[in-house]
């Protein structure tokens, strides 16, 4: 079985990795830039290209979809590059293909509010995808770099939909059938993603699910088939939103970036200045095979449980990571020089 997980956001050390290796995880999409420009964004690429020489029995970087395979053989787990962000682009298309030759497959057009490409979901007007917005979908379309709408609101994502060639996804959010969080995605959006091939990476985040961290496997497992009923069975993964190892200021950094000097309490933060406690059944990577049991528990054949627990995602990034002439063009093909010339410090924000 593939475990393959849309998205984590950990402070990564050794027991992390070998956790997740040791739980049969396969591949991470992991971010790496919530608020960070460019140079702080290079330099968070800097810190895991020093991760992956640094842990290389451990971890490899995923380039195109089928490194994910060569990751499992090898006994590794793949690291997906991401930005939960457009803010290391700035104002720049052309770093659209300089990070993805960087090593970054996912980009999210806006985190929570108003962004240059499109609107976030704790806006309360939705403007939809700007002007920059509709040439970055473009671009990211043509070097392999999959849209990401998850903190974006309704309007923009169905624009970004229409507007992309490919399909895109939404790496981690439930539905709002299940919790009316602002991150959940109305049944709107879930058909039109689904219709259009894309992808829905159910979240662990206790905000996102009903009953928050007294949500159980049975109702979590249920709401799952219930999204398959929506989506069908192609379309479902998961997007774990796991967070690990990070002290509150990094969170509240998190929700405020630069752009506030007061702290921007996300859903549940204000009452609770912590990490929220995640569900006793899903704590760390080592519960994944947890969740399959509860798949199985409500009904879903084998087929179907490989199928959310990586199958749908390792089919969806095959596609999606390669540029629309076909090939990953990666650092090595453009420059003689080492990814080791890239800085190595850790961005500023952290």
């Amino acid at each position: 079985m593939y475990i393959i997980d849309g998205l984590q956001y950990s402070n990564w050390t050794r027991e992390l990795f070998t956790e997740a290796r040791d739980a049969g995880v396969n591949a991470i999409h992991v971010t790496i830039a919530y608020w960070e420009d460019s140079e702080e964004t290079l330099a968070n690429i800097g810190h895991w290209n020093k991760r992956f020489r640094e842990f290389a029995d451990l971890i490899m970087p995923i380039s195109a979809g089928t490194d994910i395979k060569t990751a499992k053989e090898l006994g590794r787990v793949g690291i997906i590059l991401g930005f939960q962000n457009c803010s290391p682009l700035e104002d720049d298309l052309h770093m659209v293909e300089t990070l993805h030759t960087l090593g970054a497959r996912i980009m999210q057009l806006s985190y929570n509010n108003q962004s240059l490409l499109a609107t976030g979901c704790y806006e309360h007007k939705d403007s939809g995808v700007t002007r920059f917005g509709r040439e970055v979908i473009r671009e990211m379309n043509r070097v392999g770099m999959v849209i990401d709408m998850s903190h974006s609101a309704e309007e923009s994502t169905l624009e970004a939909i229409e507007l992309s060639e490919r399909p895109i996804a939404i790496t981690h959010a439930n539905p709002s059938f299940f919790h009316p969080a602002k991150r959940n995605k109305s049944d709107t959006v879930l058909h039109e993603l689904a219709q259009s091939g894309g992808m829905l990476g159910l979240s662990l985040y206790p905000h996102h699910l009903a009953g928050g961290a007294n949500c159980t496997l049975d109702e979590f497992s249920r709401m799952v088939c219930d999204t398959v009923e929506h989506m069908g069975i192609d379309h479902v993964g998961l997007g774990s939103d796991l967070c690990q190892n990070w002290d509150y200021s990094v969170l509240e950094w998190m929700r405020s970036g630069t752009w506030t000097m007061t702290p921007d309490f996300g859903e549940g933060d204000a009452q609770n200045r912590d990490w929220p406690e995640q569900p006793s059944w899903f704590r760390s990577n080592r519960d994944f095979p947890t969740i399959a049991v509860g798949l199985k528990a409500a009904g879903m054949t084998e087929t179907e449980i490989e199928k959310i627990m990586g199958l749908n995602w390792l089919r969806f990034f095959e596609a999606s990571f390669s540029s629309q002439n076909g090939r990953t063009q990666t650092m090595q093909e453009v420059s003689p020089t080492s990814n080791d010339n890239v800085p190595n410090a850790i961005g500023a924000g952290r």
